[in-house]
């Protein structure tokens, strides 16, 4: 036997659901925690991904460090060998991204953070 359940009820819960889910992000926060990527927010793709890491830390980085913070930042695993194809080609076409040595990458724009020296 199904039972009813009210519709008052279940506006509680989701009313008590979201009170804790923003008591748990203003605890994460004041304990500077990264807040994590929700599943409804847009997706980024890893180039986008990239951009982001390099223009916070305003400098060119090597891809190792890039693929650390993106799995810290973003929660994700990435592969290397696929993200520096990515990369390569994106330098080939001059969009974004420079080389600056092995596996070396910063922002291809002079005067944007993170870009080359």
């Amino acid at each position: 036997m199904v039972k009813q359940i009210s519709e008052e009820l279940l506006n509680l819960f989701e009313s008590l659901l979201r009170t804790q889910l923003n008591t748990i992000r203003q605890l994460r926060k004041s304990a500077g925690y990264i807040e994590p990527v929700e599943p409804n927010r847009k997706r980024m793709s890893h180039m986008d991904m990239v951009y982001d890491i390099l223009n916070l830390e305003q400098r060119p980085l090597h891809v190792d460090a890039i693929i650390t913070m993106m799995q810290a930042k973003f929660n994700i695993k990435v592969d290397k060998e696929s993200l520096v194809s990515a990369l390569l080609k994106r330098v080939r076409r001059h969009d974004r991204f420079i080389k600056l040595g092995p596996n070396l990458f910063g922002l291809l724009a002079a005067g944007k953070k993170g870009g080359a020296p």
